[in-house]
């Protein structure tokens, strides 16, 4: 019926609204960031080849493409390893979410104070109730992260009382270095050209090593979350070497729905075989290999396993140290709660015996 395509109908085909997910979306992160700006554009071209015409789609990260993917199966979004285990299981898990790829990418997790005696994951962790945690926006994959961390990690942030959210990363670790007791975390790719790094130093600022053993033991279906990694974050000098921090990163996922929920049949057969085709490529065909990002894996390595352990001995030798003090705290903690207690009750005893004694009911004088 050819007079349904008349130009009032295309029009109305074409409307989007704003904020809803559409079919046939690459969701990616905010639309200036590395997911959008770097590794999508070379998968849509690589779909392109394959006659699927997805497109790369700004979003406000992976808590948000989850929700896109979750709504419609056909859809496909990136995200951080760490907050798709922590944020997925709500949505379906493996009913609603298929992984096509992870590990082509790592980011990475940095922690940055001011305080000198801050040197650890250990130390930040043993102190989590007394610091004050400075994150980018609630809806981040930083933000994310941490909700992570705190979850797997019991003992240590877990039990940070105060922790506030920043308008952006740049404003987290500002807040963090204006005050002994702050600590920012925040999530990216290790760049040591970010002006981000050179302001921490100029600010009189330091890296604390993200790695403890809680956070590399994480894994989501028999897969690692974090990786032990060093990491350049400030480009050598005349007589002086790049600075480099190990820390943990964790991969890149992208992720879709099963093709279970999808109902069309052809639809389900296409969206398959998009599937496959993504699993088939190969890492390089979805990765920069030349320019600044090349540069970056490079200046990148996975540490070996002594090397690893050495760093998880010294954040697991900070929460040791502290164990005497944090029970000598409790021991007079409740040493003072008992006096408290004791003190209250002789204050009861003697309101009661001053009430029982009242003047008026004190002998005459004759």
């Amino acid at each position: 019926m050819r007079h349904l395509s008349c130009p009032m109908v295309v029009l109305a085909t074409l409307v989007v609204v704003p904020g809803v997910a559409t079919a046939n979306q690459i969701n990616t992160g905010p639309q200036s960031g590395a997911y959008h700006t770097t590794f999508c554009p070379a998968l849509e071209r690589q779909l392109a080849r394959s006659k699927f015409e997805h497109k790369c789609t700004p979003s406000e990260g992976t808590l948000d493409n989850l929700s896109r993917v979750a709504a419609d199966a056909r859809q496909i979004g990136y995200g951080q390893l760490d907050v798709f285990a922590l944020e997925a299981p709500a949505l379906g898990g493996a009913k609603t979410f298929t992984r096509l790829r992870t590990d082509d990418v790592r980011e990475c997790v940095f922690a940055v104070t001011r305080n000198r005696d801050l040197t650890t994951y250990g130390d930040v962790a043993v102190n989590a109730g007394r610091l004050r945690f400075v994150l980018p926006p609630k809806t981040s994959g930083s933000a994310g992260t941490f909700r992570y961390l705190q979850q797997i990690d019991t003992d240590g942030v877990a039990k940070a009382k105060a922790v506030v959210n920043a308008t952006d990363a740049d404003e987290a670790i500002k807040l963090a270095l204006s005050a002994d007791d702050t600590v920012a975390f925040f999530v990216q790719f290790p760049d040591p050209d970010n002006p981000r790094f050179k302001n921490i130093e100029a600010q009189g600022g330091h890296i604390v090593p993200v790695i403890d053993r809680a956070i590399l033991r994480a894994q989501v279906d028999g897969q690692k979350i974090y990786f032990a990694q060093e990491t350049e974050v400030a480009n050598a000098k005349w007589m002086k070497s790049g600075q480099r921090v190990v820390t943990a990163c964790t991969p890149l996922v992208l992720f879709t729905g099963t093709p279970e929920r999808v109902t069309s049949d052809q639809a389900r057969l296409d969206h398959k075989d998009m599937i496959a085709t993504v699993q088939a490529l190969k890492a390089s065909a979805l990765v920069p290999r030349e320019g600044t990002w090349s540069q970056l894996w490079r200046k990148t390595r996975e540490l070996t396993g002594s090397s690893v352990e050495k760093l998880v001995r010294l954040s697991q030798d900070a929460r040791e140290k502290a164990k005497p003090m944090m029970e000598k705290a409790k021991e007079l903690g409740g040493e003072a709660l008992e006096k408290a207690k004791e003190a209250a009750e002789k204050a009861k005893e003697a309101a009661k015996g001053a009430l029982e004694n009242k003047p008026e009911d004190a002998p005459k004088p004759q």
